[in-house]
């Protein structure tokens, strides 16, 4: 419990029991007015006083309509009209409804502000020989930084020396520790549970693993859903709308009815009056449909889910079609050199070594599979002219001959001749030609990850009514994985652009009222991602670029996480509908009884903290989504 709340409670233990005190008295001795006003006053005083302040400054700043100033003219309209039990108890049970509300959203906050918690406050670097504890943002790429057992890991980098195992739990949402060597990553907001690592910096904090959780978690509660913007704009014309009401019903009925000149008769109606004004306080909705979204949103990053914002939220759930990229989102993106089929005289150890030496510039996991495969030092002098064709392959001079490397429209395009056979074989290929002649072709396959299965499973299981494969890879490549899955539609051989223009035609064939969602990892995914309805990036492997575009990151490679998200999507918007209509029904059937004088004022508190605290106490279920 914050300070805030603390003082809070204790003000509403003094007025309760000055309330419980002056009650007691009023219904025992029946004592004058003028001994109980001074208690109940105090009473309410302690308890309200905030209110009222609120109430005058918001209309010194032109904001009348809103729930302190409905409150604070109920209150003292039953002061006046000496109700003074009524007026305190209204008082004390909005304060107390306040209360709740603030435990509930801080509750629901908690469970997003950890994640703060993961940024470290000092890092401990290897200077000259000596340990330094220097701020995490003084801290170059490259340095060593030193992390003993216990310590949370503050910069993403490469394991130089020790072995640990790493909670990885406040990114990820597993429980499971996750081993890891020399040469491995790690990154930032793990915790170290055995062993002192020492790690060489990748990244400057300020693009570091940690960084980018933080931002996302301060974009998240910028973006507001659909049902938020609906309730901003509704509680802007509906509380002076019954402000003018009440005032009506006060004015109209002793006119009508002629008795304008009856003081008993006003005193009634103006008593409806602040009682239906009372039940009209908008808070159940105010502040129930926001906690909802925000308790949605944290029970997401506890499962290793960040949503960039309520809108997302909310658009996941009407998603009834994904799309995924292959490489690195179903498939473990690790490639490995598995056949060779050298050509023309050629042998394989040649065929490698043209293939890896061409492929040494470039950073595609491709041509890591390939360099790592030749095992051998590249004589990098040699190479001249590199030119890598996005999408297709790399050509360049190595010893004076002219070596492609890349997919087969690449050769074909300067009208060098495969032989079909190699065409034929499964997997991904990629095919060699030197001096325009036909050299080879190298199989690459890419292990399908143990949980994608699953994952295709369980959404489908969730009523997502179609999923698509968008590859850059083979037709047979792509089909095979999409079978093995049994993913609904494929689209293979696609570069960027291309998976960007798929995109836009499965947008168009969409129904109305339902969304499309596209799973990718790579920065050819970040323009597909931007374009979708809902962006998700697989976030430990995924790119800088994909992370910055998605909209939705998964923060590990698991691909059944996405289940997760959409069934915490759909859990929070049933909870929104449950609140609005739950809220506004109460309150309709309520207010309509307050006009005809068939519930006091104790109705009214029912209408508004009863029901604000049991939407709030319903909001909270967000958070509880089992993994």
């Amino acid at each position: 419990m914050t300070h805030k709340q603390k003082r809070m409670l204790i003000r509403i233990l003094i007025a309760t029991v000055l309330f419980v005190g002056a009650f007691t008295t009023e219904h025992l001795l029946h004592p004058s007015e003028w001994i109980l006003l001074p208690i109940y006053a105090a009473a309410y005083l302690v308890v309200g006083w905030d209110i009222l302040w609120k109430a005058i400054r918001n209309i010194a700043h032109g904001q009348i309509f809103d729930e302190n100033f409905l409150m604070a003219i109920a209150s003292l309209g039953a002061f006046a009209m000496r109700k003074f039990d009524e007026s305190v108890a209204v008082m004390l049970l909005y304060q107390v409804g306040e209360l709740f509300q603030s435990y509930a959203v801080n509750k629901s906050r908690n469970a997003i502000s950890s994640l703060v918690e993961l940024r470290p406050d000092l890092a401990t670097v290897e200077r000259n020989g000596e340990l330094l504890e220097v701020d995490p943002d003084e801290i170059a790429v490259g340095e060593i930084i030193v992390v003993k057992t216990g310590e949370r890991i503050p910069l993403d980098g490469i394991i130089t020396e020790g072995n640990s195992t790493l909670d990885t739990a406040a990114l990820t949402g597993e429980s499971l520790p996750r081993s890891v060597t020399v040469g491995e990553e790690a990154l930032s907001g793990c915790i170290n549970q055995s062993g002192l690592l020492k790690i060489r910096v990748t990244k400057p904090f300020a693009q570091s693993t940690v960084s980018k959780i933080l931002e996302l978690v301060e974009e998240a509660s910028e973006r507001k859903s659909k049902s938020e913007a609906f309730i901003t704009r509704f509680a802007k014309y509906y509380t002076p709308f019954v402000v003018i009401a009440a005032v009506l019903l006060s004015i109209i009925p002793p006119i009508v009815t002629g008795n304008f000149l009856n003081g008993a008769v006003w005193l009634k109606w103006v008593s409806r009056a602040l009682t239906f004004l009372v039940i009209s306080c908008p808070c159940a909705l105010v502040i129930s449909v926001p906690l909802s979204f925000f308790g949605g949103i944290g029970g997401a990053s506890r499962n290793g889910i960040l949503i960039k914002g309520s809108n997302y939220l909310e658009a996941l759930a009407a998603v009834d079609t994904i799309a995924f990229d292959k490489t690195g989102t179903l498939t473990q993106g690790t490639f490995t050199v598995a056949g060779l089929y050298p050509a023309n005289g050629t042998s394989e150890e040649q065929l490698l070594e043209w293939a890896a030496t061409a492929e040494s510039f470039s950073t595609h996991p491709i041509a890591n599979s390939l360099r790592t495969a030749y095992g051998k030092s590249i004589a990098k002098e040699n190479i001249q002219n590199v030119q890598e064709i996005a999408g297709n392959g790399v050509q360049a001079t190595i010893n004076g001959q002219i070596v492609m490397v890349g997919k087969a429209a690449m050769l074909q395009k300067q009208n060098i001749t495969i032989p079909e056979n190699r065409k034929e074989i499964q997997g991904t290929k990629v095919f060699v030609a030197v001096d325009n002649l036909y050299r080879g072709c190298i199989l690459i396959t890419d292990p399908i990850k143990p949980t994608a299965s699953k994952a295709i499973q369980q959404i489908k299981e969730l009523g997502i009514q179609k999923t698509v494969l968008l590859s850059g890879d083979t037709e047979q490549t792509a089909k095979a994985v999409a079978d093995t899955l049994h993913i609904d539609e494929v689209h293979a051989q696609l570069l960027p652009q291309d998976k960007v223009q798929c995109l836009e035609d499965l947008l168009h064939k969409q129904k109305k009222g339902t969304l499309l969602a596209y799973v990718g990892d790579g920065i050819n995914d970040a323009p597909v991602l931007t374009r979708a309805d809902v962006g998700i990036a697989m976030g430990a492997m995924g790119s800088d670029a994909a992370i910055e575009a998605a909209d939705i990151v998964l923060m590990d490679d698991n691909p059944d996480k996405l289940s997760t998200a959409i069934r915490i999507a759909r859990k929070t918007k049933y909870i929104v509908r449950e609140n609005i209509v739950f809220a506004l029904g109460v309150k309709a059937i309520v207010l309509m009884l307050g006009a005809l004088g068939l519930a006091n004022m104790w109705a009214a508190v029912f209408a508004d903290v009863g029901v604000a605290m049991i939407a709030i106490c319903n909001a909270i279920r967000t958070l509880r989504i089992k993994k």
